[in-house]
């Protein structure tokens, strides 16, 4: 997991709201034994319809998804988050998300952009009128940004969540940050039990 600090980039609106896992990756991708190539199902049974907004070239490149309220609602899929990275998307605004989705974001890198509805509707009005529209999230002040829209506001993410984004760090990392007190404690352990040696 890369570090995130400051995103820089356009946007691309999807205007629903209660958007649940089952819509953004369906349920014939989760059989799938690798963790990659989960773009391609994003949105998949949407994307069959021609004027699905992922299906306009002006929104090519964008890198953050902008959505309505109640994002990530529903099952706690992973995959979700994965398909929306692999996509190229690298945050994503909303009033609102599934606590499950948000959770899962922080812990894979995509960060979540809560705001209020008007803000919401302020950007995707924004980015749906002017593809070219910049929106930047800052990740160390908490801030999001859109100046040819008029938006500048700020929002939440637990200082836990904020290090964990700004660092990098995923589980694993997390935990191997205490590999010498493990290995301590190991050396406790009665030798009949199973030990752990982190390498």
């Amino acid at each position: 997991m890369k570090p995130v600090r400051i995103i820089t980039a356009t946007g691309l609106p999807l205007d629903r709201s209660d958007v649940d896992t089952d819509q953004i990756i369906p349920s014939d991708w989760l059989k799938r034994v690798e963790r990659t190539g989960f773009e391609q199902g994003l949105f998949s049974e949407w994307r069959q319809d021609p004027g699905f907004v992922l299906n306009d070239p002006r929104f090519t490149g964008a890198r953050i998804l902008v959505a309505g309220p109640n994002f990530g609602t529903g099952s706690s899929r992973e995959h979700a988050v994965w398909a929306i990275q692999q996509y190229g998307f690298e945050a994503v605004v909303s009033p609102r998300f599934g606590d499950i989705f948000r959770n899962n974001s922080t812990k894979n890198g995509l960060v979540p952009v809560q705001v209020d509805p008007a803000t919401a509707r302020t950007l995707l009005d924004a980015v749906a009128s002017d593809p070219s529209t910049e929106i930047t999230v800052d990740v160390e002040r908490l801030t999001v940004s859109a100046p040819a829209a008029g938006v500048s506001t700020g929002f939440p993410l637990d200082r836990a969540v904020q290090h964990r984004l700004l660092e990098g760090l995923d589980d694993i990392a997390m935990t191997l940050m205490h590999a010498e007190a493990i290995d301590a404690f190991e050396t406790t352990r009665p030798a009949w039990m199973p030990s752990l040696e982190l390498k």
